[in-house]
């Protein structure tokens, strides 16, 4: 299992596992669905946001760019880079008030995984709010140069042979992710079960923030890894390794990013939070337009985001996918997704499946009430007032807060109403 490594900072206003339902009840009293008013300003005109480099933070950085935030009455909305999922941890843990940051463009687990205690030191929970899903798609598993002639794609299992061979030479097979229990670590153990490799048995996991993937992987450090864009897309660029699959092709549509909220800062500020939100749902509509893909490209590019070539983010922007083992795509459905078709909508049904996948692998005990868990953080009330505000078309607004059953490139079956039976289904889990 991968180890979780914690900085030793100090943490103000952290709540007891046994206060934790407390505050949450607080919060639902005081703010019951609804509460959100139309006409009521913001409480505070600014908020401090984190993002990590990748193609997913783009609605944060259009938000900032394109002056959204004060439009919406948020003109001090500091949006700050994260140099790793890990430290985006320990600064919401902190808090904006402590110097650290109230929300954050996160991995769709993450504010669940923190507001239970999981990853927190001294498993002390920090109660978190997921207000939107930010993208679908477009994130990729990557394979160094060595394993280019087993001809990996979406089958992992080509690459048994090479894995086994290479630790009889006394080698160690490691795949790299960007946070345990995250969205990248699910993607490439999903991928490797699939494919017969036990993640837990037969490869090190390690965790690697997301820019500094393609560096690893150039000195040999790894030899698969999972990440979001530009960077499977600039390893390929670079001559350095390949995609093997990009993660829409093991779940078509699937969640990722989510935009999540410190509960406290949520419960003090429900108009900011409510205008927060409005910013960044309009960011998204931007984003999702193939006619600002380029300008969006440039934006993400600058020093003081990416800090990379543009070239590297518009590819796979439009769905234009060098796979780097002679597989070229263009205008293929696997770019990134933004809005359209209920995108930013956080879907219980999703975060449902987020859990029954961390408790698949030990982050979260088989006796885990997902139900109420997905309950207090997934806030879809605070969402559809933000979208009636907005103006958002009813069309787009989900008539349900499931999207019903999911189905998986291998066959595999999830049910939100029964994630057990699905947790059954599977061959490669963590022993109850």
């Amino acid at each position: 299992m991968s180890k979780i490594i914690t900085t030793g900072i100090t943490r103000r206003g952290l709540l007891k596992t046994t206060a934790t339902a407390a505050l949450i009840t607080a919060v639902r009293s005081a703010f019951p669905s609804g509460a959100f008013a139309a006409g009521a300003g913001p409480e505070v005109t600014g908020a401090k946001l984190g993002f990590i480099a990748l193609t997913d933070a783009a609605p944060l950085v259009v938000a900032q760019e394109k002056g959204l935030f004060a439009k919406h009455g948020m003109p001090d909305v500091e949006v700050a880079k994260q140099a790793s999922w890990g430290a985006t941890r320990d600064n919401l843990v902190l808090g904006g008030a402590a110097n650290g940051i109230d929300g954050a463009h996160i991995l769709s687990p993450m504010p669940y995984l923190m507001h239970t205690g999981k990853v927190t030191q001294n498993n002390q929970p920090v109660p978190m709010t997921i207000l939107a899903r930010l993208n679908y798609d477009s994130q990729g598993i990557s394979v160094a140069k060595e394993y280019a002639d087993t001809g990996v794609q979406l089958d992992a299992s080509r690459l048994k042979a090479a894995f086994e061979k290479k630790k009889t030479e006394g080698k160690e097979i490691k795949a790299a992710m960007t946070f345990p229990g995250g969205t990248h670590d699910l993607w490439i153990r999903y991928w490797l079960a699939a494919g017969g490799i036990d993640p837990d048995k037969d490869v090190s996991t390690i965790v690697v923030p997301p820019p500094q993937m393609v560096a690893n992987m150039k000195v040999g450090n790894m030899d698969v890894f999972c990440v979001g864009e530009p960077w499977n897309e600039q390893l390929v660029n670079q001559g350095i390794g390949f995609t093997a699959a990009t993660t829409g092709e093991l779940w078509k549509g699937h969640p990722e990013k989510a935009l999540g909220m410190r509960s406290d800062w949520v419960e003090k500020n429900p108009n900011a939070a409510k205008a927060l939100l409005m910013a960044v749902m309009e960011a998204q509509q931007w984003c999702d337009s193939m006619d600002n893909k380029e300008e969006m490209s440039a934006l993400l590019g600058k020093r003081q985001w990416f800090n990379v070539p543009p070239k590297d983010v518009l590819g796979r922007l439009k769905g234009d996918i060098n796979y780097g083992n002679g597989r070229l795509t263009k205008g293929t459905d696997l770019y990134m997704k933004f809005w359209a078709g209920g995108v930013s909508y956080p879907f219980k049904s999703h975060d449902t499946w987020f859990l029954a996948e961390n408790i698949r692998w030990g982050k979260f005990a088989p006796d885990t009430d997902i139900k109420k868990l997905v309950d207090e953080v997934n806030r879809e009330d605070i969402w559809r007032a933000a979208a009636k505000d907005l103006g958002v078309a009813a069309a787009d607004i989900p008539a349900s807060s499931s999207r019903g059953k999911e189905t998986f490139f291998d066959g595999k079956v999830f049910d939100p109403e029964n994630p057990s039976a699905y947790l059954d289904s599977l061959t490669i889990k963590v022993a109850s």
